[in-house]
C-alpha cells in the first residue's frame, strides 16, 4: 500500500491496544477503528506495541516481539488501510521497523536517548516523540534538535503527563502551546496521562473515566490530535487495562473532539 501524507492540520487520532495480544484481537480492533474513521471522516492511525520493554514487573506480558509483531502490523495495514505506529526501544530496531511502520514512536522514558533518536530520524519516517514525565515541555527542543540533526523532517510531540509525587501524573495544559511553539504538531496522550504508574504494585493503575476530560481539554488548548489506547474488554487487557477506553464508546468521543478541534481552528 502506498504511503499517504498525514494532514496534521486536520484532527487525527492514534488509537489501538497498548500491546499486540494476538493477531485476532489486534485485527478486530483495527477493523473497528477503520470503520469508525470512515463513518466520521477522520484520520486514524493504528497503534499497538510489539514489545512493552518498560513494564513494571518482569512477570508482565510484553508482547510477541519485533518479528512477529511487525508481521501482524503489516497485516493490519494491508487489510484495513490504516497507517500503523509502534514503539522502538533500541537503535538497531529503527531501520527494520521503518519497512512496516508509517510512524516510529519513541517512548517517553527514552525521549533523551541520543542514539535512539538519531536512528529513528535517519529512517525518513514520521517520528512521534513522547515527552518524558520528567521533562519540561520547552526542554523538548533539544530532543527535536537531535531528530532534525539526523535529517528528520516530520516530528510530532506527544504530551503524556508529568510526575506528580509518587504513583501519580498531572497534565499541565500549558505544555500544548509550549511544544507547538517548537514547530511540531502536538498530540495528547489522554489514556497514559491518567495512569497511576506502578500504583498496583506489580503493574500500573489508572482511571479511564478521566481520559475523555483530558482529551477534550487538550484539543481545546490547541492539540492537533489525540492518542488513546482502546480495547473491547479493558478489564481483561494484558497491558494498561485500567486506563484504556472501551472500544464501543470511542466513536461519540471522537465526534466531540473533532467538533472542538474545528471550533478552535475556526477562531484562529
Amino acid at each position: 500500500m502506498a504511503e499517504k501524507p498525514f494532514d496534521t492540520a486536520k484532527f487525527f487520532a492514534i488509537m489501538g491496544p497498548c500491546v499486540i495480544e494476538n493477531p485476532e484481537i489486534t485485527l478486530g480492533i483495527a477493523e473497528s477503528l477503520a470503520e469508525t474513521g470512515q463513518r466520521l471522516g477522520l484520520q486514524i492511525i493504528f497503534k499497538a506495541s510489539f514489545d512493552k520493554a518498560n513494564r513494571t514487573s518482569i512477570e508482565s506480558f510484553r508482547g510477541p516481539g519485533m518479528e512477529k509483531g511487525l508481521e501482524i502490523l503489516a497485516k493490519v495495514r494491508r487489510e484495513t488501510g490504516l497507517p500503523v505506529i509502534s514503539d522502538i526501544h533500541q537503535p538497531d530496531q529503527a531501520k527494520i521497523c521503518a519497512e512496516v511502520l508509517d510512524v516510529i514512536q519513541i517512548p517517553a522514558f527514552l525521549c533523551r536517548q541520543t542514539d535512539l533518536l538519531l536512528a529513528a530520524g535517519k529512517t525518513g519516517k514520521v517520528v512521534n516523540l513522547k515527552k518524558g514525565q520528567f521533562v519540561a515541555p520547552w526542554d523538548m527542543q533539544a530532543a527535536v534538535g537531535k531528530l532534525k540533526g539526523a535529517g528528520c523532517q516530520n516530528i510530532w510531540l506527544t504530551e503524556r503527563g508529568s510526575s506528580f509525587g509518587y504513583n501519580n501524573l498531572v497534565v499541565d495544559m500549558r505544555s500544548i502551546p509550549a511544544m507547538a511553539s517548537l514547530g511540531c504538531p502536538v498530540i495528547m496522550d489522554a489514556t497514559h496521562s491518567v495512569q497511576l504508574p506502578g500504583g498496583l504494585g506489580s503493574s500500573s493503575g489508572g482511571d479511564r473515566t478521566l481520559a475523555p476530560v483530558l482529551a477534550k481539554a487538550a484539543v481545546a488548548a490547541g492539540a492537533n490530535g489525540v492518542f488513546m489506547e482502546v480495547h473491547p474488554r479493558p478489564d481483561e487487557a494484558l497491558c494498561d487495562g485500567p486506563n484504556s477506553l472501551e472500544l464501543n464508546k470511542v466513536e461519540p468521543l471522537l465526534k466531540t473532539l473533532s467538533a472542538i478541534h474545528n471550533l478552535v481552528r475556526a477562531e484562529e
